[in-house]
């Protein structure tokens, strides 16, 4: 398959197209994985108008995407940017987890189900600040 889709990537349209299938897919898998890990369905509850599994879920993708974007300029090729791109997800992965260790005070998926914006907002803010640092490390 890699004698097929490296002569199309070889084309600057073509890597563009790559980059985004790629992205796109991605994107799908890690909200997918996302989704596993937290006690809400957040699209049931974006659905419902629960503005802070919106602004949490929003960061998500965000973050994810922002990953991506240094991925894929710190790499000449797909492939490269696919690994890195994976490894900063799971980055973000961690960061969620340890979000939620991290405040024994309140449970934060049960604050974000419950619609409390400010914790929504905090999830949303950390989800975007790592993916700058989880970026910038990006060889």
């Amino acid at each position: 398959m890699k004698d097929y889709v490296d002569p199309l990537l070889a084309h600057p349209v073509g890597m563009m197209v790559g980059y985004f299938s790629v992205a796109v897919l991605q994107l799908i898998v890690f909200l997918w994985l996302f989704e596993l890990v937290t006690k809400y369905k957040c699209w049931d509850e974006i659905k419902r108008g629960n503005v802070a599994v919106a602004m949490a879920t929003g960061g998500k993708i965000f973050g994810i995407c922002n990953v991506m974007r240094f991925s894929i300029e710190a790499h000449s090729s797909v492939y490269g940017s696919l690994g890195w791109s994976m490894i900063g997800f799971l980055l973000l992965m961690v960061a969620y987890l340890l979000f939620e260790f991290l405040t024994p005070v309140f449970n934060i998926d049960k604050e974000i189900a419950s619609d409390n914006r400010a914790i929504g907002l905090i999830s949303m803010i950390i989800s975007v600040s790592l993916s700058y640092v989880i970026g910038a490390s990006i060889l």
